[in-house]
């Protein structure tokens, strides 16, 4: 045998023996399961506050991402100047409470943040960037020195270093898949967010006897100890109720002076409000009151996207009683909560459909004299209930000479969502008006039979006397929107990019977030 052939026996062909052994390969495990589900927990924990658009998952993810690299840059060096198990034992030691704390700590943090950022309308994208990276990136830099750690113990030969990081990275990913299926499909639901953050925690902790001995047992039983706390969180008001649904943070709070309101994600924009002795609110639901009179003809079907805990059907019992209602609401839980809390079946006319507001549109042949949508999330847009094609089907759906309209977020002096939006809806509808009712909020209506000033006069004064000041505002204030040069499609609706322009440059010029109310509200 040559020499050539001799180096390639050596080199190649023969196969080395891995030394990564038992504990190692369960350090790893329990790193990338603790990582993600720290990830995909720590991302629900901000919804309550910050919402669950893309702009915040993206701010989770990336700043998990980097510090995930981070970690391995760091652990990569640190292993070759002390390769020691006792040094990771100690970094996953410091993981495993960094994540154990976040539940206790996010509280305050993310209630002052909130506030703070409401105050300022400095929006969803800046709040939960910075709190994923005051809660989130630390310990996600300590769990990503874990790999190359790892790999730097368990490489003996030099000839093993690529079986040794490609079984390494195996299981990581192994682990990494348990940590983002277990929170999601089992952990959240049965337990909640809290105490799988808590979970998360308790399989990091776990490894670590492994590498320091029986002294690291006492951080196992004291992380296990901390689910026995009782979670939840600390609000204004009596809450009536609170929970998680498949989908969102679910929580009802009752007020010092009687209103109920329902609170979705973020926290801060009211979805629902109930009273006991009125269905007026002085806030955005309201607004929709204004429209019956525009049909010249009896209301007769209406579909709300978006019915939350039923609100405006709630209204449109009292005033419009001869409507029949198909209140749609993706979230089951929601529904349920209205019935409970919210008056959501005090309209017999009200029937409750649980489904996503466009696939109903969709699948049904129904046509209905008005389509209400209030389905935004303040201040995000869906951003396929925004497009060219969602308001074609909309315009599909309604009855001859019906009416959409929609309830848009904007800044004062700054209306360019709603205006992208009514500019969008102008290509497909005759006649769109936009009406700002309030400082944050825009109704935008758009008309099969176009309507003239002194059209809009007249359905004003054909309006309940209680409600018919609102019908008197809109006819003055309403606005035509002009068909957009581009309008928004399924392809391209930037809704993210230009909400957070939006309020940035809003937050900048020191502007609050400060609402005023309607004249139909209780005062």
């Amino acid at each position: 045998m040559g020499p050539v052939a001799a180096q390639l026996t050596d080199d190649v062909l023969v196969a080395p023996e891995t030394h990564l052994g038992p504990a190692l390969t369960l350090v790893v495990l329990a790193a990338g399961t603790g990582s993600m589900t720290a990830e995909i927990a720590g991302a629900r924990l901000l919804q309550p506050f910050f919402g669950s658009s893309s702009i915040v998952w993206a701010n989770v993810i990336g700043l998990v991402l980097g510090a995930l690299a981070l970690g391995y840059w760091l652990g990569g060096r640190l292993a070759d100047r002390r390769p020691s198990r006792r040094l990771l034992g100690s970094i996953l030691v410091c993981a495993a409470v960094l994540v154990a704390a976040i539940p206790f700590v996010e509280k305050p943090l993310l209630e002052w943040g909130a506030d703070a950022l409401d105050t300022y309308s400095a929006g969803e994208a800046v709040g939960s960037f910075v709190a994923a990276l005051v809660l989130f990136a630390p310990p996600a830099v300590l769990l990503g020195m874990v790999p190359p750690f790892v790999i730097r113990l368990g490489v003996h030969d030099v000839r093993e270093s690529g079986a040794i990081a490609g079984r390494v990275f195996a299981l990581s990913t192994a682990g990494s898949l348990a940590g983002t299926f277990l929170p999601a499909l089992v952990a959240i639901p049965l337990v909640g967010t809290q105490r799988t953050l808590l979970c998360a925690a308790l399989v990091i902790a776990s490894a670590t006897p492994l590498l320091l001995g029986r002294v690291a047992f006492v951080l196992v039983l004291a992380i296990a100890a901390l689910l026995a706390v009782p979670p939840g969180l600390v609000r204004p008001g009596d809450i009536v109720f609170e929970g998680e649904s498949r989908y969102q943070y679910v929580r009802v709070v009752e007020e010092e002076d009687g209103p109920r309101k329902l609170f979705l994600n973020e926290g801060i924009a009211i979805h629902s409000l109930w009273r006991a002795d009125t269905v007026l609110t002085g806030g955005e639901w309201d607004m929709f009151l204004v429209l019956p009179p525009l049909l010249e003809r009896p209301v007769r079907q209406v579909a709300i996207l978006g019915n939350a805990g039923g609100t405006t059907g709630r209204a449109y019992g009292v005033f419009f009683s001869g409507a029949r209602i198909d209140g749609v609401e993706l979230d089951p839980v929601v529904s349920d909560v209205g019935r409970r809390y919210l008056g959501l079946g005090d309209n017999p006319n009200l029937r409750v459909v649980t489904r996503d507001a466009r696939p109903f549109l969709r699948r049904i042949d129904k046509r209905y004299d008005l389509i209400l949508i209030d389905t935004y999330r303040q201040p995000y847009v869906p951003f396929y209930l925004a497009t060219r094609e969602f308001f074609e089907l909309v315009r599909d759906r309604l009855a001859p000479g019906g009416i959409v309209a929609l309830n848009a977020a904007t800044v004062p002096d700054d209306t360019r969502l709603a205006d992208e939006i009514a500019g969008t809806a102008a290509t497909v509808f005759p006649q769109v008006l936009q009406w700002q009712a309030l400082r944050l909020n825009q109704l935008i209506v758009g008309l099969e039979t176009p309507k003239a000033p002194d059209d809009l006069e007249r359905a004003a004064e054909q309006l309940p006397e209680r409600i018919r000041v609102l019908g008197g505002l809109f006819a003055s204030d309403a606005k035509p929107a002009k068909p957009s040069k581009d309008p928004w499609t399924d392809d391209r609706a930037p809704v993210e990019w230009v909400t957070d322009r939006m309020i940035l440059s809003y937050a900048v010029r020191g502007g609050t977030a400060s609402q005023e109310l309607l004249p139909t509200a209780p005062r």
